[in-house]
């Protein structure tokens, strides 16, 4: 068993923002637990590979986040594999289309059971494990975060909730001196937000590029590397804090 100098779980990794959040651990010398849900259809052992390439330490962890005992498990296999945890990134989430007409009992609860119940599942088994002063990230959404989307109501409550979540937390963890920030994301180019049934699609984001002042949507690295920051020690005394990583989407005066 290696014994590094940080380590980190991360959900969601097997693609998009938390397979770059992988990779830019790796060439920070952290080590992470790659955690990928059994039924996604992306391959872990492709974020796996980038992190060696990038001479990082990493193990793959299945985790279904609607599971206290899955996440449990799976924040265990830090201490287990590594001997610690210092970092905690609640990356996994889902998004589903669904009128206000459509939103039946079941769909609005699976949607917050993953992309709220399951970050505090996160937060709170990472913290019983946590190593005093360490850090935790929560993603949010610019839907929800800081604008509101039609038929994805359930999912804009799930990622504002979690911006009250990150606070309380951040105050109750603070005498440990653990950290609680969000990052909030714009409009990236993931997996997530190139389907054409549920999000945007391909030719979405190219047109919602258009409107945004960098001209183009963000990529996955530009919010791993502000993940990566908020969890390091150059951000020792911000808690509490939600960060928008959008390109001026959200600052830019519509005429």
């Amino acid at each position: 068993m290696t014994s590094p100098n940080r380590v980190a779980i991360i959900t969601g990794a097997a693609s998009g923002i938390g397979r770059a959040l992988a990779v830019h651990y790796a060439r920070q010398g952290v080590a992470s637990v790659i955690g990928t849900f059994p039924g996604d259809p992306h391959d872990p052992e492709e974020t796996l590979r980038l992190v060696k390439e990038a001479n990082g330490e990493a193990v793959i962890q299945e985790v279904d986040v609607r599971s206290t005992e899955s996440v449990e498990v799976f924040a265990q296999r830090a201490v287990d594999e590594y001997g610690r945890l210092d970092y905690a990134v609640a990356n996994a989430g889902i998004l589903r289309n669904a009128s206000l007409g459509e939103m039946t009992d079941e769909r609005w609860n699976d949607m917050l059971n993953v992309d709220l119940t399951g970050v505090l599942r996160t937060l709170r088994s990472g913290a019983a494990r946590m190593t005093d002063g360490g850090s935790m990230v929560a993603i949010s959404s610019i839907a929800g975060g800081v604008y509101g989307w039609e038929e994805h109501s359930h999912y804009a409550a799930a990622k504002a909730g979690l911006l009250g979540l990150v606070r309380s937390v951040a105050v109750e963890l603070g005498p440990r001196q653990i950290r609680a920030n969000a990052v909030i994301p714009g409009l990236i180019e993931t997996p997530q937000s190139l389907d054409p049934v549920n999000s945007l699609g391909p030719e979405g984001l190219k047109r919602a590029g258009n409107d945004i002042p960098w001209g183009r949507v963000g990529k996955p690295e530009e919010v791993a590397s502000v993940i990566g920051f908020l969890t390091s020690d150059d951000a020792r005394y911000v808690t509490g804090q939600s960060l928008i990583v959008d390109g001026g989407l959200t600052v830019k005066m519509r005429a």
